[in-house]
């Protein structure tokens, strides 16, 4: 069984100097994408500052990005604020059996959460979802790492099928060492530059792209209309990487300061 998933920090659905709302260009973002599971983060599920505004949608973000694709969805609600709130959410296609949110704030400033979903796959029982963002302290994150380590060990079973998705704000990769070193999970743009050149999407992408670090613009996400760093990740164990992709362009710089990362699973 093949699955698309994505993850996508959306900068709560707003543009970065004015905040004016764009969460319309996000919800077509997402359409555009397709993803059967999508791990968003920094989504403003509540802002009364712009609950007027004409472009503003009514209800909440999640609901609004949700509705017409995704009928299970899960709120994770980090950073509160008079004006409103925002967090993690996991979009699905497949039924969410159980979710819950985990505080692994480090410190007062950053307010971080890890949202933990297990859906139920038909014929394959239960897959579990973990979406996270990161601080941007590197020894915030790797507390946050080492937390989400213990998390994994203590409570998914070794034997199910697990993806990890979100903002890690790890240019340094010192996360991903850890990741992969204590849970033996995959990333997938790793894995798919190791993968033997079969005409997948990342070898038809590199076959254009001259200069020695193409691999690197290819995978990268941040910042949107430039990327050049790799803060968005996906990490799977017990699924098989078929391929993966970054969307590039002006329409998808507008969305978001992040590109999305989307990557071809089975199961």
């Amino acid at each position: 069984m093949k699955i698309k998933v994505a993850t996508y920090n959306i900068h709560k659905g707003v543009t970065g100097i004015r905040g004016r709302p764009r969460i319309h260009d996000v919800r077509l973002a997402l359409q555009a994408i397709d993803a059967d599971i999508v791990f968003l983060q920094e989504v403003q599920d509540r802002n009364e500052r712009l609950a007027s505004h004409p472009d503003y949608p009514l209800g909440t973000q999640l609901n609004f990005l949700a509705s017409g694709a995704y009928a299970h969805h899960a709120y994770g609600m980090n950073a509160v604020y008079p004006h409103g709130h925002h967090g993690n959410a996991i979009l699905s296609r497949h039924p969410i059996v159980a979710s819950a949110n985990h505080d692994i704030s480090d410190h007062a400033l950053e307010k971080r959460g890890l949202l933990h979903a297990r859906i139920a796959m038909e014929r394959w029982g239960e897959l579990h979802l973990i979406c996270v963002h990161f601080g941007l302290i590197k020894r915030s994150r790797l507390r946050q790492a080492m937390y989400l380590a213990d998390f994994v060990q203590r409570e998914v079973p070794v034997a199910a099928p697990l993806i990890i998705a979100g903002d890690f704000n790890d240019w340094q990769k010192r996360v991903d060492e850890l990741l992969r070193g204590r849970l033996a999970v995959e990333e997938v743009t790793v894995a798919a530059r190791k993968a033997p050149g079969d005409g997948n999407m990342l070898d038809r992408l590199l076959a254009w792209r001259p200069g020695g670090n193409a691999a690197a613009n290819v995978t990268s996400t941040f910042p949107s209309f430039a990327p050049w760093l790799t803060l968005d990740r996906i990490y799977v164990r017990g699924l098989q990487i078929l391929d993966m992709h970054v969307p590039r362009g002006l329409a998808w710089a507008r969305c978001s300061d992040h590109a999305p990362l989307i990557a071809e699973l089975r199961l």
